[in-house]
């Protein structure tokens, strides 16, 4: 057979009839393609696959560990060592580098998902028509004009256009966010039709709810939806992190303070005439010293914390960054379904001829099991299970496979105290008209003893114009008040409800089809929601109160997004217009520059939003400066979940696509995870920033004691080794145990810190100072007064220095608490971490006097009990000199906050 030429694939296959799109395909409509026709179109367009995301490879997650500013300041310091013969200072400095880098790569390796789901769907198999012969296929080895076919429990392997169906409803939330099923029909539709709205097709991923149907494949691989969206992820540029920026940015200013420290105080030495080698060993000294070596350390193992902490509360941080991160978010932007909802279809609303109810939030059995003796609902209900095609035994699974208001309806008369299946078995089906998309109805006749019952259910519209009665408590009764009916059925579709009406006819014979559906008598109408999940609103409000803007993305219909804003706090009653926005009114706006940012800034709903405009939303804000958190659990998520500062995935109903791109994933889907990941992003920042007040102020004693001396006649207060041993042992240890802080308990109830509020600000650099010269007052007061008054040899004079600088550091810790709070009882002092890290700094420091190759190394001598106690008096004296400047000149105080 000879082989066709294959045209390109219709651009837009839903604006085709199903034969204008079998000719452009150029497929047989009875048998399919033929092996030559396949051949040539894989060789043409290539697998059904969607393109691999290259996975980092293990050695370069370890190599990046090291790209870091101050980690090439270490390095320089270790080059500089080895050149100048100092091979215990240089090697010090390597085990530093070394463990830092070994910390992170080991958290982040084991957080690593190897996951690639945006290439899972394509590695199901499809069954095809070809040859003429049916028979099942890989879905990667589809190419556009097969003929698939397709039945409830599929997952649709490629994007396709229906050619025929029976009963076909499709479940799309995971591509386009819409949480209804959609009922699929085969009509031409126009080229601007937005994707959710596209019923004559089938798209890659969705899953079939309902029915079967045969459809023509337009789109393959990286053509499909699926695909373009995997495009966008690929394509979404992911920002640094705002810990990350901090961090760099503090270094940079290190290093070029540490460069000029060393120069000027390594020159003037040597121009007073001291020996050049070793001014230059004190000037590698100083540089050492001005970098706070345990600052990597330290805060790679915060946030380790954290990021453990996080994990036995279900939130697994993939990143170590992105712990802090989540404490700086200004913005987040949660999908609807599945994230604010339960991604559970619910009877929310019952309209009856003389009642009208909500289901109660509380205790809704034991509501139910009164309102089952009113013969209207029970009738109602028992309509629901027999006019349903959902099987009465739960999947393997558990759950229940089909259309999910027919899964409601279920679910309704469990929870009401129906038996399904003694009804089912008291009322056998004896005839089915399928839901059809033209008649908008299902119905059953279902025998009842010697008689027979008509059960069906639909669109009131549809409905109405089968009944001439509607049934009250007291019977039977003529339809008179149809207004009232519809009016009903439009309040309860302004609310976002889906509606469906109830109707059924005893008869004494079974009626033909065609008579099947006449003269039946209305029950009622029923209306049904995706609810939100119970705990959401408090966390809504948590975030509130943080300071935090919570603003809702969604692909669903806008009045069903509203009614779930308002359900869980994210709006009021009375909201105005402005704050729902649809995606087609976001392409629309076309005012000038500041009202447009306004109107976006203001909205706090965004419906029937494309993944491309959930991107440009994201990007929108972080150009507004925002530190955006985006959730979502959808493949229509990925390119947002990406591009966010922060990606937060849902564990539970997440697509793996999702989680793979994210930064954070809850497992178990909870939103209120939220609320505990921002709180420890928030302490871990604020203990980050305690830890680098107290590893600077310590090291500029350092620098400023040797720097005076250096240029002065003094003896120098510390040695080289005894710098680098400070930095390494005494330094370390206080900074971690307060970068394992729990926390101020208020931290929630204050705003979000400013976008670019650095590590660093004024004020702590201003106590930083203050803290780090009070040291240095007490070091040199120590060294003049063991010189000048006690008259001790030098190296006496050195080691007073030295236990004095240590001691001073020590205390320094209880320097860092505000100064609102007690100095007794405070975070500091009740961390118990902190007064483990003194005791074990103190038996450090007496270590290296009592270990011989220690002693030698830090040139220590000894010296009387009388000595150790004027170094306890003067490094006592730095504490209550740094208390007093503190309290009397308010330093650290936090700026007023502008509401």
């Amino acid at each position: 057979m000879p082989e066709r030429p294959m045209k390109a694939p219709p651009a837009h296959p839903h604006t085709l009839s199903p034969e204008e799109a079998v000719a452009h395909l150029q497929t047989d409509p009875l048998k399919g393609l033929s092996k030559e026709e396949v051949r040539e179109r894989r060789r043409q367009f290539g697998e059904n696959r969607l393109e691999r995301q290259r996975r980092k490879p293990i050695p370069l997650i370890f190599l990046e560990q090291f790209l870091d500013p101050v980690i090439y300041v270490l390095l320089a310091a270790a080059a500089l060592g080895f050149a100048f013969g100092e091979f215990i200072e240089a090697v010090a400095v390597l085990v530093v580098i070394l463990i830092t880098a070994t910390i992170g790569f080991v958290m982040e390796w084991q957080a690593r998902r190897s996951m690639e789901a945006l290439r899972k769907m394509s590695e199901v198999m499809t069954t095809v028509l070809r040859d003429g012969k049916s028979q099942s296929v890989r879905a990667d080895e589809l190419v556009p004009g097969d003929l698939l076919a397709l039945e409830a429990g599929d997952v649709a392997p490629a994007d396709a256009r229906l050619l025929s169906h029976e009963r076909l409803a499709m479940k799309e939330a995971s591509l386009t966010g819409e949480s209804d099923q959609v009922d699929k029909s085969l009509e031409a539709l126009p080229e601007d039709t937005p994707l959710a709205e596209r019923r004559n097709m089938i798209f890659a991923g969705s899953l079939v709810t309902r029915g079967t149907a045969r459809a023509l494949v337009t789109a393959t691989g990286e053509r499909t939806e699926m695909g373009k969206i995997g495009r966008l992820t690929r394509e979404a540029e992911k920002e640094s992190t705002p810990i990350e920026k901090k961090l760099a940015h503090l270094s940079k200013r290190l290093i070029w303070l540490t460069l000029a420290l060393a120069a000027i105080i390594g020159t003037a030495g040597y121009l007073q005439g001291r020996d050049l080698t070793q001014m230059i060993e004190t000037a590698i000294a100083l540089a050492v010293a001005a970098i706070p070596e345990g600052l990597p350390i330290v805060a790679t193992i915060a946030l380790a914390r954290g990021m453990l902490r996080l994990a036995r509360k279900s939130v697994v941080i993939k990143k170590l960054a992105s712990v802090q991160t989540l404490g700086e978010a200004g913005i987040i932007c949660t999908d609807k379904t599945g994230t604010l909802t339960e991604n559970q279809m619910k009877a929310r609303a019952f309209v009856l001829a003389d009642d009208q109810f909500e289901t109660p939030e509380e205790a809704p059995s034991t509501f139910f099991e009164q309102k089952k003796k009113d013969r209207p609902f029970r009738l109602l209900v028992e309509t629901g299970l027999l006019c349903n095609n959902v099987a009465l035994e739960p999947a393997d699974d558990g759950g229940r496979r089909g259309d999910p208001v027919e899964i409601a309806l279920m679910d309704l008369a469990a929870s009401a105290g129906f038996d399904a299946r003694a009804i089912r078995e008291a009322y056998p089906e004896q005839v089915e008209l399928p839901f059809d998309t033209e008649t908008k109805m299902m119905a059953t006749l279902n025998r009842s003893g010697q008689r027979y019952r008509i059960h069906a259910k639909g669109a009131l519209e549809a409905l109405l114009d089968r009944c001439d009665s509607v049934l009250d408590p007291d019977g039977v009764q003529p339809l008179t008040d149809r207004k009232r009916w519809l009016e009903a059925a439009d309040t309860l579709a302004a609310r976002g409800l889906r509606t469906l009406a109830f109707a059924f006819r005893e008869v004494d014979e079974a009626p033909g089809q065609e008579q099947l559906l006449d003269r039946l008598v209305l029950i009622g109408l029923a209306g049904f929601l995706d609810p939100p999940r119970q705990d959401v609103r408090d966390a809504i409000a948590t975030c509130r109160r943080a300071g935090i803007r919570v603003v809702m993305v969604t692909g669903d219909h806008p009045e069903t997004a509203r009614q779930i804003a308002i359900a869980t706090g994210l709006l009021e009653n009375d909201a105005v217009d402005g704050t729902v926005m649809t995606g087609r009114q976001l392409d629309a706006i076309g005012e000038d520059g500041a009202q447009r940012e306004k109107r976006l800034l203001d909205a706090v709903v965004f419906a029937r939003v494309t993944p491309a405009q959930k991107l440009t939303l994201v990007d929108f804000y972080q150009k507004h400066r925002k530190v955006v958190g985006m959730t979502g659990d959808g493949v229509n998520d990925t390119p947002a979940l990406k591009k966010a500062d922060i990606g937060i995935a849902m564990g539970i109903r997440g697509t793996e696509a999702a989680k793979e791109v994210a930064d954070v994933i809850l497992r178990d889907d909870r939103f209120t995870s939220i609320e505990l990941a921002i709180r420890q992003g928030r302490v871990i920042f604020e203990n980050i920033r305690k830890f680098v007040v107290y590893l600077l102020s310590s090291n500029l004693a350092e620098i400023v004691s040797v720097g005076v001396a250096s240029l002065s006649s003094l003896p120098l207060p510390l040695l080289p080794l005894q710098i680098l041993y400070l930095n390494l042992v005494t330094d370390v240890f206080p900074a971690l145990a307060l970068g394992l802080g729990e926390g101020e308990e208020h931290i929630m109830d204050r705003p979000p810190r400013p976008n670019d509020e650095p590590i660093m600000p004024r004020r702590s650099w201003m106590v930083t100072l203050t803290y780090g010269l009070c040291i240095t007052a007490a070091v040199l007061g120590i060294t003049v007064f063991s010189e000048f008054v006690l008259d001790l040899p030098t190296a006496k004079v050195n080691n007073m220095a030295f236990y004095t600088l240590v001691l001073g550091q020590l205390l320094n810790v209880f320097n860092l608490p505000p100064r609102q709070e007690s100095f007794f009882n405070n975070e500091v002092t009740r961390n118990r971490w902190v007064w483990g890290a003194l005791l074990l700094c103190v038996l450090l420091t007496g270590l290296g006097y009592a270990v011989p190759v220690l002693r030698e190394a830090l040139s220590l001598v000894p010296i009387s009990g009388i000595q150790l106690g004027w170094v306890g008096l003067f490094a006592a004296g730095s504490l209550l000199l740094s208390q007093l400047i503190k309290r009397l000149f308010r330093l650290g105080d936090e700026p007023a906050t502008k509401n």
